[in-house]
């Protein structure tokens, strides 16, 4: 414990050191935030100035395009900005910060999405009973449980962290402050709570992934049955973007998690935060709008309104 020092900055991971290089980053991550923010900010518009799509889905899907846009922004400006001004540093309270905030929306993330599996359970398997039992008090009270989930469970992990005494230098091997990365600036054995605590958070994880695969699993058996081919794909086209959107945020963070971190370069830790932090909150506004009639046609009906109020 001798070399424990307190630490007032951290330094992190840059993507390299040469400086057209460094440029070439900031426009890159650049064209994926402005991605990212254009896309569900699109779709927050969208939902909110169409009452059509006022139902407890798109009421849902609201609430997770805000989480995207919490959790991309929580990262991405960071990294952009000592890529610009050729910088490194972090302030341990901006780590601190940027820690919290990130695990707030990709926790919560995960708990509204387990959320909209069992919406479009009821939806299609129990259709009867879906107003009664998806009613606006009912959908409000999920999404804050969520909200509150996310909350506590980044608060416990960030302040079970930061408590931890830092032995090791002060370099991340990372682009945002991310738990992996802390923990092997850690003294030795002093992380063992911690790793209770990713242990806790992997099962909690992996149990709202099983969640939604039973209730998949139902959906599938009842869309199978519909006579009507329309009515299967209608079924489908929102059922199999939450899947992917699911599949993708859970599977890229327990990777993260997870791994060895000895066994890993910093050039694939590097892309592995890509994976996990940048893409899933770009890609998912694609992902929604891609297969939902009902969306593609209020984003036109949308564009065309912003198109004619600029002529």
């Amino acid at each position: 414990m001798s070399n424990q020092t307190t630490k007032t900055e951290f330094l992190l991971q840059g993507f390299s050191e040469v400086r057209e290089l460094q440029v070439l980053h900031f426009v890159l991550f650049l064209v994926l935030y402005l991605a990212a923010l254009v896309g569900n900010l699109l779709i927050i518009s969208a939902v909110v100035l169409d009452r059509c799509l006022h139902t407890p889905m798109y009421f849902f899907l609201v609430n997770l395009s805000v989480l995207d846009l919490g959790s991309i922004s929580a990262t991405i400006p960071k990294s952009m900005a000592n890529s610009l001004l050729d910088s490194r540093v972090i302030s341990y309270a901006g780590c601190v910060t940027q820690l919290f905030l990130f695990l707030v929306f990709t926790s919560t993330d995960l708990a509204l999405l387990t959320v909209m599996a069992y919406d479009r359970y009821v939806a299609i398997c129990q259709p009867l009973h879906y107003e009664r039992a998806m009613n606006r008090r009912a959908c409000v009270q999920m999404a804050a449980s969520s909200w509150l989930v996310g909350i506590v469970y980044s608060a416990l992990h960030t302040g079970n962290t930061f408590m931890l005494p830092f032995c090791q230098s002060n370099v991340i091997n990372q682009f945002f402050c991310d738990i992996p990365q802390l923990l092997e600036l850690a003294c030795s054995d002093s992380y063992r709570s911690e790793i209770g605590v990713i242990a806790f958070g992997v099962f909690l994880g992996l149990n709202c992934f099983a969640f939604i695969l039973v209730s998949y699993a139902q959906i599938f058996r009842a869309v199978l049955r519909i006579p009507s081919e329309q009515g299967r794909h209608k079924a489908f086209s929102t059922c199999l973007p939450h899947l992917a959107v699911v599949s993708l945020l859970l599977f890229t963070g327990l990777f993260d998690y997870l791994k060895p971190t000895s066994s890993s370069a910093a050039n694939l830790d590097l892309l592995e935060g890509v994976l996990y932090a940048v893409v899933p909150p770009m890609l998912n506004p694609v992902i929604y709008s891609m297969r939902n009639k009902e969306l593609k046609a209020s984003l036109k009906k949308l564009m065309g309104y912003i198109l004619t109020s600029k002529n």
